[in-house]
């Protein structure tokens, strides 16, 4: 863990729990796709740059996420460093409380305010293409999380954040994390367009073919949204949608589970809404979902 990997002459990136790129400026200069969970991923992160003699110029942020921010505080206090980060971005990395309550739907509860849910707030500043450094170009990839980008190197890499999860994860997990179904759908579907060498997902392994991943998640999609509507087959509410997810998945249900996959489902249902699968009406002052 923690391990310098070189994908191309300009970019490398650090094999953490969520992938740190590296690209490379110029000879002595880099800057930085995320920082990982946690002040101590950003002193790893800077101890493997400064062994490489190379200076932190600014961090990319791909998303908000604290596993993609949490090393920003700590680099940018060491280092001097710019943090750039797209639109709602920007604003959840400037104030990381507003990712706990925006899942939780309210003012968070002090479980939710841990380092995998609120990270250290840094100063970040919108990203916008006259921000990006020479050769780096931004791809935007809505859908996991409001305005996520992934990156694309001139010498033929893909950064692509959290757009992918690993078969593993998908197998293990099922209920991967989407703010907008419809909008990720689309992302996995751009992806599958885009000319690089090499793919860097922030949570599944290199590849140079990412077509069959990308498949594989879609099709995890669109087997959620079947399991959603065969429970909504009469008139149900939220809460007894999610435990039945929970239940026929067998997923363990803690407060940051019931956050992160409740979430996930609401999205599903606003989806499954727009798409005029399912509708909702309240009964008796209660909010009841039924297919179609």
């Amino acid at each position: 863990m923690y391990e310098l990997i070189k994908v191309s002459e300009k970019c490398y990136y650090i094999e953490s729990p969520a992938k740190i790129g590296i690209y490379k400026i110029s000879e002595d200069e880099v800057c930085l796709i995320d920082s990982g969970n946690d002040k101590d991923a950003g002193k790893k992160v800077l101890r493997i740059i400064t062994e490489q003699g190379w200076k932190l110029k600014a961090i990319y942020n791909t998303h908000s996420h604290a596993d993609h921010i949490g090393g920003n505080a700590y680099l940018q206090a060491q280092t001097g460093c710019r943090i750039y980060a797209k639109g709602i971005e920007c604003d959840f990395t400037n104030h990381p409380i507003l990712e706990s309550a925006f899942l939780y739907g309210g003012c968070p509860m002090d479980e939710l305010k841990h380092k995998f849910l609120l990270a250290k707030e840094s100063i970040c500043e919108p990203l916008t293409e006259d921000k990006m450094p020479k050769g780096l170009k931004m791809i935007e990839l809505p859908g996991h999380s409001f305005d996520m980008v992934g990156f694309l190197s001139d010498d033929g890499v893909a950064f692509l954040a959290d757009s992918l999860s690993s078969v593993a994860t998908l197998e293990k997990y099922r209920i991967g994390f989407i703010y907008d179904v419809g909008a990720y759908l689309e992302s996995l579907e751009k992806i599958k367009g885009i000319e690089a060498e090499f793919f860097v997902p922030s949570h599944a392994e290199k590849t140079e073919d990412v077509s069959a991943l990308a498949d594989y998640n879609i099709a995890t999609v669109n087997e959620i949204a079947e399991k959603i509507l065969d429970i909504c087959s009469h008139g149900i509410s939220f809460e007894v949608i999610l435990k039945r997810l929970f239940d026929e998945y067998s997923l363990v249900m803690t407060n940051e589970q019931y956050v992160l996959v409740g979430s996930t489902v609401r999205s599903y249902l606003t989806y499954l809404s727009k798409e005029g699968r399912i509708s909702h009406e309240i009964i008796g002052n209660e909010l009841l979902w039924k297919k179609k």
